[in-house]
């Protein structure tokens, strides 16, 4: 299995990967729940980052029981990275983070570059894909149960405070059925893998927002930026119902860029 509990975790191995039927995944270690800040509500999410090899597509989907996820969650840059921050997010894992992918740094470097700079680290969950599509995912021990991730090649799914590990798995499965759809794109298969995430329980507090942020060189409008797609649906009872409505109005009006993506340099 790619994901397990943080018990079951800890009884499999010190280490984070043995004891796993195959790899990669990583998951959080219970190492001392941290008390949260009263005023700082976590970001308890779900999340899946990836990239399209034959386009260059860089992007991160989103849902959560909080307010305006999209402002807080997804940061991508074409030709360099994307990146899920979450839980008690650090925003600054954002900028930074394209930061050092723009240099050169793998996801995984990234990704541990950043939550060892971190003193609340184990408060912390992020998600990385670099445009070679490396991912790489960390969850920290203070993130509440159920916590994890699972990464692949291209893509990468994360949550926190959700029902179950059948949540993050379900994503995968998901992102991965979707690829498989002729027509399809990087913005179809993180819209879906949304769907069954939320499917197979989601949020274990519920809906609220929802959003979907893609970059493409030069897909934004009139060319003038890399925001490709950038879709959030701040407050809604079924916000990733909504967000596919959105996608399938973008998709009309801007149809030469769907029907036309791309090649990957």
């Amino acid at each position: 299995m790619n994901a397990i509990d943080q018990r079951t975790f800890l009884k499999r191995t010190g280490q984070g990967l043995a004891g796993l039927s195959f790899a990669p995944a990583a998951l959080a270690k219970p190492l001392g729940q941290a008390e949260p800040n009263p005023f700082t509500p976590p970001v308890a999410t779900f999340s899946i980052v990836g990239y399209d090899p034959k386009t260059g597509d860089l992007g991160v989907a989103v849902q959560s029981k909080f307010f305006a996820v999209g402002s807080v969650v997804p940061w991508a840059k074409a030709g360099v990275g994307a990146v899920a921050t979450q839980s008690y997010a650090n925003v600054d894992y954002g900028p930074e983070g394209l930061e050092r992918l723009a240099k050169g740094q793998s996801a995984r470097d990234t990704v541990d570059a950043l939550t060892k700079a971190d003193a609340n680290r184990r408060l912390r969950q992020l998600g990385i894909v670099d445009a070679k599509g490396r991912s790489a995912s960390y969850t920290g021990s203070g993130c509440k149960h159920w916590a994890g991730h699972i990464e692949k090649p291209n893509f990468c799914a994360q949550g926190n405070i959700l029902t179950g590990e059948e949540v993050v798995r379900s994503m995968v499965s998901g992102y991965e059925q979707a690829q498989k759809k002729t027509g399809t794109g990087l913005c179809d298969w993180l819209a879906l893998a949304l769907m069954e995430g939320q499917k197979a329980g989601g949020d274990s507090r519920g809906r609220q927002s929802a959003a979907l942020l893609v970059a493409r060189k030069n897909g934004g409008y009139a060319g003038g930026n890399d925001r490709f797609i950038d879709l959030r649906v701040d407050d809604h009872k079924t916000p990733i119902v909504e967000l596919l409505r959105l996608l399938s109005i973008h998709k009309k009006i801007f149809r030469r860029a769907h029907e036309n993506p791309p090649e990957a340099g």
